[in-house]
């Protein structure tokens, strides 16, 4: 690609960005980006499928659009970003400002998972509950229900965190283990 247009002071943030030369990059995670998000949308949806598998155990109802659902049990938000930040420290270093960020984010993510969304649920249950006794003669007001099961609870969180970790860490042997066989 030719990036002359972005003036003397991109060009080398292009070649860099973009490796329009062709060669191998020496930065510590050059090229290895797509690691970090392969495992953060395998660990995502291997959460997700694991809340399906969770409720066809405890009900022995496959629910197919427990995929699609927030709350349950492993948190896949924790999951994706703990995978996206424990991936980030094995390629760039657990002391790297990469890590740092992902992880500060993950962190968030838990907090609000467990914290502010969970408790978004319980209110909503709250007025769920209310707006029923009030409107119970009124059969079309009484059947509007707020979303209920938007938050986790610290287990499932902890859950979530674990998986993610596990996931980056087994996905970054695999990839290492096949870099080395294959030359590359």
């Amino acid at each position: 690609m030719d990036f002359s247009f972005l003036g003397s002071h991109c060009l080398l943030f292009a070649d860099t960005i973009f490796d329009t030369t062709g060669a191998q990059l020496s930065a510590p995670g050059a090229q290895r980006g797509w690691q970090v998000i392969a495992v953060t949308v395998i660990s995502s949806t291997i959460a997700q499928a694991l809340k399906i598998i969770t409720k066809l155990i405890k009900t022995g109802h496959l629910d197919l659009r427990m995929m699609a659902k927030t709350g349950g049990m492993p948190s896949s938000h924790s999951c994706c970003t703990m995978g996206m930040a424990v991936s980030v420290g094995l390629i760039e270093g657990f002391n790297s400002v990469s890590f740092a960020i992902a992880l500060c984010l993950a962190l968030i993510v838990m907090y609000d998972a467990a914290g502010v969304r969970r408790t978004v649920g319980l209110q909503a249950k709250v007025l769920n509950d209310m707006v029923a006794e009030l409107f119970s003669e009124h059969p079309h007001l009484s059947s509007a229900k707020v979303k209920e099961f938007l938050g986790h609870t610290p287990i499932e969180v902890l859950v979530g965190a674990a998986l993610g970790t596990v996931i980056a860490w087994v996905f970054n042997i695999l990839t290492v283990q096949h870099f080395l066989h294959s030359g590359s």
